[in-house]
Parts: structure tokens; sequence; C-alpha cells
């Protein structure tokens, strides 16, 4: 009550700011408190938010710092480090973050104390800005690390066959190279957030005593690290958008189902760029949690605790649990529940494990071989729901307080009965339009158009992969930029599947898309796709890299991503005059000059 008894004597805020202050001020430790207190110091001098806490000036600083990176291909990874970062502020320890495609290799030998924080991308793959880092630290062009310690958090999906590799890999690279590990290194799973939080306190009780030196405590604001427009919500706090438009825009007679999706920002003070995703928070489907309930022999009544709030379990499962997806912790901990042979022998098979899991949602896993379960081993074996990212198919100077998506529907059978993805079709059937759906802009720095607007551009998005490049051109029509723009875009057939139409037609009409190349893959006897019209066009798409393009690929990271990727590098060969090996350093190149971007998943 004390907060609340303060901000009403002083009396600058309303009663409902009060009463949200409170609410928020309610869920924070001491640490948390201390941040949020510099955090809104920075905004009262300086007139806007700041990504971090303000600086501490400390007085007696020991010699050593912290500095902190992150390798991120979606953002979570940079999310965490950020937290990182405001955790050392907040504790009087000098700390530095970077972007690891922002930081030399050779500056680890002057480090003293490092943490890295690095997603895993595809198939064990590093994230595209940690590419370089990547294969530097690998071939040793750090030196001798002996003065340095460190830590790694990776962030990862255990349904993939390479949990975490790229954490793994930076762990044993660093360890090769004489560096000592402050703790254990963390392989976090999807539900990253509270493995991640206990790992850091851990980290900062030995840091503390590190670097923080006697004058911990003695902080004095200084100037902020980085400043940047912060929004009230976020992944934790996301905004109740309402669904303005739900538009099927595959045809009638196709077998996919695209939506066409916008979503109202009115009132958030939500911005984005193209090129960023729109997180949505989602509701399982009643009648799939139902069933579920109906197989593991369990009342919908039964009370269960869920992050310290009691509900039913019936109301756990719609919106907490993830039951659309299989994963492989729930195989193997169903396994040991039903004592299931088959599972067993699945979780020795990785390979067959994710094929299966691939297949088969929660309900299907239990179908094979049900048993009757308490509440508490069923939560204990489900892993917590989480927001699905969809690249932002619009541009904010097109559509203002609006977001677009383009939204593939997972429709699928098993064994004769339909089964739905999880956030695709609450979109497309469960939410009516009106409707409220839970919202945030996760932004992506590493998938951005060219500042120049002079520059070419050329993408390739085949099916929904188009999203992100509509907002593209939506938004170099805007600037009136006057560089060059190519499509290339694929789909099964061209009178079902041409997402878009009409106003691709319209940039090829008005000049501003200067060349669109069409993959219709089932319109001929033998399939053809981006990757052999990227090869068709080579020696055109070889002359505008040598202009200077840039080159994007949105779509499926496992076969599409990989397909490019290798046409590019060929066609960099056969019209570049080059060996393999400098095609690939040619392409090697114009990755790390920020000139080759991935938006895959």
């Amino acid at each position: 009550m004390l907060l609340k008894e303060l901000a009403a004597a002083a009396s600058p805020l309303n009663e409902q700011q009060v009463h949200k202050l409170t609410q928020v001020a309610a869920e924070l430790n001491a640490t948390q408190l201390a941040w949020v207190s510099g955090y809104f110091y920075g905004i009262s001098q300086h007139g806007q938010a700041i990504a971090a806490a303000p600086t501490a000036a400390v007085a007696a600083q020991p010699a050593g710092k912290l500095t902190i990176l992150y390798a991120s291909q979606t953002g979570n990874a940079k999310g965490v480090a950020e937290t990182l970062k405001a955790q050392a502020d907040a504790s009087g320890i000098a700390a530095e973050l970077y972007n690891v495609a922002d930081y030399k290799i050779k500056q680890l030998k002057k480090e003293t104390h490092v943490i890295i924080v690095a997603s895993t991308n595809g198939e064990g793959e590093a994230p595209d800005d940690a590419i370089e880092f990547h294969k530097q630290l690998k071939s040793g062009k750090a030196g001798k690390l002996d003065g340095l310690s460190y830590g790694v958090i990776g962030l990862g999906d255990s349904s993939y066959e390479f949990f975490c590799q790229t954490g793994k890999d930076f762990d044993e690279y660093l360890s090769k190279a004489g560096a000592k590990p402050l703790l254990a290194r963390l392989d976090c799973d999807v539900d990253y957030e509270g493995p991640a939080a206990e790992w850091s306190q851990s980290a900062f009780e030995l840091l503390k005593d590190a670097l923080a030196g006697e004058a911990a405590n003695e902080v004095i604001p200084g100037t902020p690290a980085t400043q940047g427009v912060a929004s009230l919500y976020s992944k934790k706090n996301p905004f109740a958008a309402e669904l303005s438009t739900n538009q099927k825009i595959t045809g009638r007679d196709s077998d996919r189902d695209v939506r066409h999706i916008e979503i109202s920002l009115e009132d958030s003070g939500l911005t984005y760029q193209p090129g960023d995703a729109l997180g949505v928070w989602f509701s399982n489907d009643e009648a799939l949690v139902d069933g579920l309930l109906q197989l593991v022999e369990l009342s919908g009544d039964t009370e269960v605790k869920v992050e310290d709030k009691t509900l039913s379990l019936r109301e756990a499962l719609i919106n907490h649990y993830e039951l659309t997806q299989g994963y492989a912790s729930f195989v193997q901990a169903y396994a040991e529940l039903s004592g299931s042979d088959k599972l067993k022998a699945l979780v020795d098979d990785k390979a067959a494990l994710r094929e299966y899991c691939a297949s088969h949602q929660i309900q299907d896993i239990i179908a094979g071989q049900p048993v009757a379960l308490t509440a508490e081993q069923l939560l204990g074996a489900l892993r917590k729901l989480t927001p699905r990212l969809y690249s932002i198919a619009s541009s904010q100077a097109e559509v203002d307080e609006e977001v677009h998506l383009t939204v593939g529907v997972v429709r699928f059978d098993h064994d004769g009965q339909p089964r739905a993805g999880g956030a695709s079709s609450y979109l497309a059937d469960r939410l009516e339009e009106g409707g409220k759906v839970r919202v945030f802009v996760e932004h992506n720095d590493n998938f951005r158009l060219p500042a120049d607007d002079s520059t070419p551009v050329i993408m390739v998005g085949p099916g929904t992969g188009i999203a992100p490049f509509r907002a593209f051109m939506q938004e170099r029509d805007d600037r009136g930029a006057e560089g060059k723009n190519w499509l290339f875009f694929g789909n099964p057939h061209f009178t079902q599947d041409f997402l878009y139409q009409l106003e691709w037609q319209r940039y090829v009409k008005s000049g501003l898309l200067d060349k669109i190349s069409l993959a219709f893959s089932r319109d001929q006897a033998e399939k053809v796709y981006v990757q052999h019209k990227l090869k068709q066009e080579g020696a055109e798409v070889y002359a505008w890299l040598e202009q200077g393009a840039h080159f994007y690929v949105c779509g499926d990271a496992n076969k599409m991503a990989k397909d490019v990727h290798e046409a590019l590098i060929e066609l960099v060969a056969e019209h570049g005059g080059k060996t393999r090996e400098q095609a690939e350093n040619y392409v090697d190149a114009l990755r790390s000059a920020k000139r080759y971007q991935r938006d895959v998943y």
C-alpha cells in the first residue's frame, strides 16, 4: 500500500495509472525495482524511454569488466542479453553489450569476463549475424584466452536434433582456447525465461565478488549506453489488439489455406519496421482440451497452480500449455508414465523421434497408449505455451496503426482425424473479426532494407515467405526509393496460389517492381522452384550483386533456404568465373556486409 499512498499523495498520476503501477511493482523483486527506478529516471531526464538502465559510475571500480555478447536470429537471445545488461547496471558492475556481428574476435584477449547468449538457427547452424564470429572462434583466431572467465546461455528447441548447438560450440571453442567457465553452460528449451533468470542470478552472485568492488552500492546515474523508444507492451505484457480482417487469399481449389490478417494497433504505441515479426499469443481449441482430458481420465475442474495462480486444469490447458506440437521432452516423459515400449524406442532414435513429433500432437501421442494420469503428472510432462512469430507483411508508412500478417493455416489428418496448428487455426477459425488477440512486436535487425534507397534489392520469398517483401515494397514505395527491385516467388499453382497477385501486378505496372520471376511448381510436368529460377536468371542476378544489390530470403529453413543458398553459390561460381571455394567466400562476404539476409523458420 505504501506505493499507492505515495503516488496518491504526490498526485501526478490518475487513479488508473496508480493502479497499473502498483500491479507492476508487486511482481518485481528488489533488483528489478532498482532497474525500473533507473529506467524511469532516464525517461524523466531525456524525454524518451531508454533501452537500458543508467550506466553505473562506481567510485572504486576494480580491474576488469563484464562483456555481454549475443547471437540472435529472431530477437530472443538479444532480449536475454539486454536483461543481463540491466542486471549488471543495477548491481554496480561495469558491463558492455554487443551483437557478435559488431564485435572483433581479437578483443576477447583483452576481456576478463564474458557472457555469450546464443540461439541456434535451423539444423545446428549459428544465427546469420554470428556466422563469421563462429567461424573465427572455431579456427582459433581469438588466440590464447587463459585470462578469460566466461559463461554461455544457449537458446534452442529440443525438437531439433542439434539442440542449442551454437551455444555448445561457443562453450567448446572458448574452453579449447584456455578460457575458464564461470559456471556450467545453460541449454534452454523454448520456455527459456525461467531457467535463464535462475542462471543469471547465480552468475551475478559470482560476478559481484569479482567485479563490483567495495563501492558497488554507490551508483550514480550516468549517460545511458543506448537509447531508443520503448513500448509498454512486450512478450510478457502483450497488447490486446483487435482482429479487423481475416481474408482467405488462396483459391477455392487450392490445397493450401492462406489468410491475410489485419490487426489494429490503435492506442498501443507499438511501432515496427519492415523485417520485424509480430508475436501472437493464442488459446488452444477447447474441443482439443476436452478430448485430451478424456484420454487421461481427468476432470477439467481440478484445481492446479500455474505461476502462483490457481486455475482449473481445463483453463490451464487452454491458455498455458503447448498441445498442438509434439516435442521430445513430452515423448520421453510419457514413455515413462505409460510404460510404452514404442515410445521408449523412439527416444533412443533421434531421427525417428523428430519425424514422429512432426506428425503427432500431444493427444495423438497419448492416444497411442492412453493411461490415467494425475493433473501433476500431465502438466509436469507438458511444456509451457509460447507465442508464435509471424513476419510482418505491412509497412507502417502505408497502414499506420495496423499490422498485416500472411498466415498459412496448418491443417492435416492424423489417422483420419483432422488436426490444426495452434496459432494459425486460432487466427483463422476461432477468433472472430472484432475479437481481441494478444500481440507484441519482435524487432529483427538482421532483416532490414538497405539504408541507401538507391541500392538494388533481390527478394526470394516462396509461399508465405512473401510476407516481409510486401512490407519492403510498401516501404520503398512510400520513400520513393529509386533502387531496383526484383521478386522471386513460388507456390504450387498460378490460378490458386499467387498470393497478393493484384498488388504485385500493380507494382510491376507502376515500375516499382522491376522484375518478377515466378515458379509455380505444379503447373507443368517438371517441378520448378525458386532456386531453379535463380539459376536460370543467374547472369543477371550476379550482375545485380556486382552492382551492390542486397539479397533476401524468407521462408522454409530446412529445404528451401538451403537450396537457394546452394543456387546462389553456383550462380556466383558460374557467372563470376570463380572456383567453388571462391564463390563460397563471395557469398560469405555478402553476409558479413549484411547484403545477404535471411528470415527463415
